[in-house]
């Protein structure tokens, strides 16, 4: 399925040509079928003479809302110029030619509307040789023109044509595997709560499954998945679909953010970027613009790299800081705008890759590779998201064979750009130079954030770890080389190696206290009244060993209980429960406890109703 945008000047007759193509009014608000002015995204869908089914969304033409223009068109297949014959070229016409240009929209389709106005076949053929020149240059240079009237019905069926054939050689939307879904739409349906439209890109979306809002980080469910009214179990990529979202409300969501799975997208504050500023101006250094993305609109500070500027009708490379945070991956295009003009456009190469020095060589050569497209970039793109990942997983995202795929990450991993992970599997990680350093920042945080909760743990759980910077269960296990010395693992958890927990004087004195009672009272320790995080603390020291059910030795008294029951079954084979309370001295109680922590440091084993040394 794919996906078709309107552009063009307001009241050229875009929103009354999508309605006699498809039978569909696109306009959904009433103030805008009243004033006869689309303000606001409105959406339609047709079935092409192939058999094809597209999706269509209709932008608004007014100068005052070329915004809600650029977060229609950032995600479509081809685009419909819709001009009209009465009135030719006008200025928005231009504006929406450089956005689609600036957004490298290759294909393309021109309707001519309103033929019914036009009297004198010499003024329409004017027209489209105004058209023509205005084409020629751009990415929509030689598009086909077509001549319509949505009023008379003059044109439609070649237009549908004309569309079907243009799409024909569009190439199918991508899969690979990991799913961005770009909100443009937020509202309430009575009876199904929270839902967003958009466009599904890079992989596909199943009901059921947990996603996550970018940024702004609210994770939800996906209850449901609609396409032009028809219920799905699973959408595909370069769809237009409605999801149906459980356990979040509209207010947590907004015209910008992206779906996408749990962990897999990060929010960007900084893009490293290959800018083209249009003619009308140059593009200073610390220029604040505003970064059109997707859907997304966001403030942002140009840095131009080894320049001062870019200047009018030129390209250079830029670092644009940005905030509030948007979602972005490499390859990801957008147009830069100030003042509600629009003044220039690019591709992202690297996002979050940690402020650059302007004048450093290395920094320019590095985006020159990133966007000539080389296997390297292309590996180093299809990281982004993934990282740490095997070769096979990288693979599903990278558009390499297998042996272009190892030369490049060798290459990488020679260059510094990557590094590879060891793990205990054997098979080696791989993750960017960039994107190890977020991963060490996540995981630093998460533990010092853990550290403030917790401060007499010496450790964070692995596993809880793992779930709050969202790794894959293997990962971790592969990253800890790389962090360390900074981060370390301890025992089936994992701290800073400069932390080490700090009880308070009060809580000093009351292990001290209770280390000497349980000392004093040999192998029947008393129950003691302890904090059960200081006793945490206790046991991972090695000051006490608690044995579950109350029962807490210290911990010489533990290792002499051990050593006589490893000493009564070599004496006798094995070891009764009644034998072990009477040999000890001690109640039922703690001889059972005892007896059940051997079982589990791998001591003694039991059978039946007796115990013998594993």
């Amino acid at each position: 399925m794919y996906v078709i945008g309107t552009a063009g000047h307001v009241d050229h007759g875009k929103s009354a040509l999508v309605e006699a193509l498809t039978g569909i009014h696109p306009d959904r608000l009433q103030e805008e079928r009243e004033r006869g002015l689309t303000i606001e995204l409105g959406f339609a869908w047709m079935t092409l003479p192939s058999g094809r089914e597209v999706s269509i969304v209709d932008v608004p033409g007014h100068v005052r809302f070329v915004r809600h223009m650029l977060a229609g068109v950032g995600a479509i297949d081809l685009a419909l110029l819709v001009v009209a014959a009465d009135e030719g070229v006008m200025p928005q016409t231009r504006e929406h030619l450089e956005i689609l240009d600036l957004l490298e929209l290759r294909r393309g389709v021109v309707a001519l509307t309103k033929l019914d106005l036009v009297e004198e076949e010499e003024w329409a053929e004017l027209v489209e040789e105004e058209l023509r020149e205005l084409l020629a240059g751009t990415s929509l240079a030689g598009a086909p023109i077509v001549r319509t009237s949505a009023t008379s019905g003059t044109g439609l069926d070649e237009l549908r044509a004309t569309l079907d054939e243009a799409l024909a050689a569009t190439p199918e939307p991508r899969d690979v595997g990991r799913p961005r879904f770009g909100i443009d739409r937020v509202f309430t349906m009575a009876g199904f709560g929270t839902v967003v439209t958009g466009t599904l890109l890079d992989g596909r979306l199943r009901t059921g499954e947990a996603v996550e809002a970018v940024p702004g980080g609210p994770e939800a469910r996906i209850r449901g998945l609609q396409t032009h009214q028809q219920e799905l179990d699973e959408a595909h990529p370069g769809t237009r679909v409605a999801v149906n979202l459980a356990g979040v409300g509209t207010d947590q969501l907004s015209r910008g953010q992206v779906l996408a799975r749990p962990g897999e997208l990060r929010p960007a504050t900084t893009i490293d970027v290959r800018v083209r500023a249009l003619a009308r101006r140059a593009l200073r250094h610390n220029l604040r613009v505003t970064v059109h993305l997707g859907a997304a609109e966001t403030q942002g500070r140009l840095r131009v790299l080894g320049a001062g500027e870019v200047p009018a009708g030129a390209e250079g490379w830029c670092q644009i800081q940005i905030a509030p945070a948007l979602a972005a991956s490499p390859g990801d295009l957008f147009v830069l705008r100030v003042s509600d003009q629009t003044v220039g456009g690019g591709r992202v190469l690297e996002v979050n890759a940690g402020r650059r020095r302007r004048g450093d060589p290395a920094v320019i050569e590095r985006l020159r590779r990133l966007a000539e497209g080389s296997p390297e970039g292309e590996t180093l793109a299809a990281l982004e998201g993934v990282e740490p990942a095997t070769l096979a997983r990288i693979a599903t995202v990278a558009d390499l064979d297998d042996a272009a795929l190892g030369q490049a990450i060798e290459a990488l991993v020679a260059a510094g750009d990557a590094v590879a992970l060891e793990h205990p599997d054997g098979t080696p990680r791989y993750v960017s130079a960039a994107g190890l350093e977020r991963l060490r920042t996540r995981i630093e945080r998460a533990l010092e954030d853990y550290e403030r909760a917790h401060p007499l743990r010496l450790a964070m759980p692995a596993g809880e770890l793992r779930a709050r910077v969202r790794l894959e269960p293997d990962a971790l296990a592969a990253l800890l080389g790389a962090l360390a010395p900074r981060i370390e693992a301890r025992g089936a958890g994992v701290a800073r190696s400069e932390w080490s927990p700090q009880p308070t004087a009060a809580q000093r004195r009351a292990a001290e206290e209770a280390i000497a009672t349980l000392g004093a009272a040999g192998l029947s320790p008393p129950r003691i009244d302890l904090d059960p995080e200081l006793l945490g603390y206790l046991g991972a020291t090695g000051a006490v060993v608690d044995c579950g059910d109350g029962v807490v030795f210290a911990a010489e008294r533990f290792a002499e209980a051990r050593a006589a029951i490893v000493a009564l079954i070599g004496s006798e084979g094995s070891v009764t429960l009644a034998g072990a309370r009477d040999a000890l001295g001690t109640n039922r109680r703690t001889a059972q406890a005892l007896l059940e922590r051997l079982d589990r440091e791998g001591v003694t084993t039991r059978r039946g109703d007796e115990r013998v040394l594993a």
